[in-house]
């Protein structure tokens, strides 16, 4: 806030919208375009950089001081980013039944990912079988990490509980 003018600061408050919606997730206003955008699943900082680019909009301004055609703009291109992305940026290539190359975002990110766990899964394939058991799946070193069981050592609230049944 500065000290000269607190009622302009106030006003400025006032016409910040504090959610913006895309999708079905809600995104910081109060975030800079660039960031609020990267909460959104599917969305890293250089994709969102590249739509703040293509909407002709800095990326370090405040996401919910936008106004509704400048949001809109940035909502269409998220939307459509798959369409216009190269291939090599996508995050869903080569697709098990069409072989094509998308990009996904939000809740249809988590669903395809969750569905080609399953597919592999179901065909025993090296990936699903690792997936099965809960182990690395991508070939990293398992010999001394990775160790999700229980931990092995002394449980103190046995012990006290075995010494105070002999006591009684």
């Amino acid at each position: 806030m500065s000290a000269e003018n607190p009622e302009a600061d106030e006003e400025a408050d006032e016409d910040i919208r504090y959610f913006v919606r895309i999708g079905q997730t809600d995104l910081d206003g109060t975030k800079s375009v660039e960031r609020s955008l990267t909460d959104l699943n599917g969305i890293g900082r250089r994709t969102a950089r590249i739509i703040a680019e293509r909407a002709d909009i800095d990326r370090r301004e405040t996401f919910g001081a936008l106004g509704d055609e400048a949001i809109e703009k940035i909502v269409g291109l998220v939307e459509a980013f798959g369409d216009d992305a190269p291939d090599w940026m996508a995050n869903h290539r080569n697709d098990f039944f069409d072989g094509e190359t998308t990009h996904k975002i939000g809740n249809d990110l988590e669903i395809t990912r969750r569905q080609d766990i399953n597919r592999m899964k179901m065909i025993d394939s090296y990936r699903g079988v690792r997936h099965k058991r809960g182990r690395k799946v991508r070939g990293q070193r398992t010999q001394s990490t990775g160790r999700t069981e229980g931990t092995i050592g002394v449980n103190v609230e046995a012990i006290k509980e075995e010494q105070a049944e002999e006591e009684e």
